[in-house]
């Protein structure tokens, strides 16, 4: 890839890029792997910087590790696509320009495998680095960090990721507020029940399908209904382990998250 920068002006790298880049978004569209797979190849054949056309086959590789590979080139072609002025330049406000999404793809991409292959650390690492460039965070990266950090038992390091989107409203983040506030102090904690009643506001499905009395429901591809059973039964999938882990809080969450809050009952009379 150097000798390719070396040999090419910084112009006609950047043009050989984006008309590889065009060829990537006909790969998205393509109906089948192998097309999809084809027109990668050729995108990199234009321009071996296209970082998206490595993750387009980093998805569809046979093992674990050959996408391991894939997304690692996906991540040296974004990386030196932008350059040293692109991450200066674009540093917080990452996803927010076109030229450093693929490189945000790749990185996700690449984290995504290393979990898998039970590098959890480095997983965390790069979800971590991928919400100091964009912090807005249009990926959903922090739900995924949030999953590993309290599965690994890391309390201090969630409760400063969740405190870092304190306006965050998803079911997600009430959820997982509540089970905390939970393990710090226990039923009688206010706190805890307030989160479990608004969590509930946004998602009614979750304390059913933790306490099983609901069955989960597969997604439908890559979409998510907002307030559906089958973000509640995601949720379970990436959070539900640590609930069944902690001792009567499931049996709280499906007693207290029906329950009125305090004063409404009064309040409803007055009206």
């Amino acid at each position: 890839m150097d000798i390719f920068r070396t040999l090419f002006s910084a112009q006609d790298v950047r043009d050989a890029t984006v008309k590889a880049q065009y060829v990537i978004y006909d790969a998205w569209e393509a109906p089948t792997v192998r097309r999809q797979a084809a027109l990668a190849r050729k995108a990199l054949g234009i321009s071996p910087l296209c970082a998206d056309a490595f993750s387009l086959l980093a998805e569809h590789a046979r093992s674990l590790e050959t996408a391991l590979d894939l997304y690692g080139r996906a991540l040296e072609a974004a990386e030196l696509a932008l350059g040293p002025n692109g991450f200066a330049d674009y540093a917080g406000h990452f996803w927010g320009e076109l030229d450093t999404r693929p490189y945000m793809r790749a990185k996700a991409g690449l984290a995504g495998i290393l979990a898998k292959l039970g590098d959890e650390a480095a997983a965390i690492d790069h979800y971590r680095a991928m919400l100091v460039l964009n912090p807005n965070d249009n990926q959903g990266i922090r739900y995924i960090l949030a999953a590993h950090l309290l599965r690994r038992g890391d309390e201090t390091g969630l409760k400063a990721l969740l405190a870092s989107y304190k306006d965050e409203w998803s079911p997600y983040w009430l959820y997982t507020q509540a089970l905390l506030a939970f393990r710090d102090g226990g039923a009688r904690n206010p706190k805890a029940a307030r989160f479990a009643r608004d969590a509930r506001a946004q998602n009614a499905h979750v304390p059913g399908i933790l306490a099983g009395s609901s069955p989960q429901v597969a997604l439908n591809g890559d979409f998510i209904t907002v307030g559906g059973a089958d973000e509640a039964s995601h949720y379970v999938a990436e959070f539900g382990r640590a609930w069944r882990e902690t001792p009567g809080a499931i049996a709280w969450l499906t007693s207290t998250a029906t329950k009125p809050a305090p004063g409404l009952r009064d309040k409803r009379v007055l009206h």
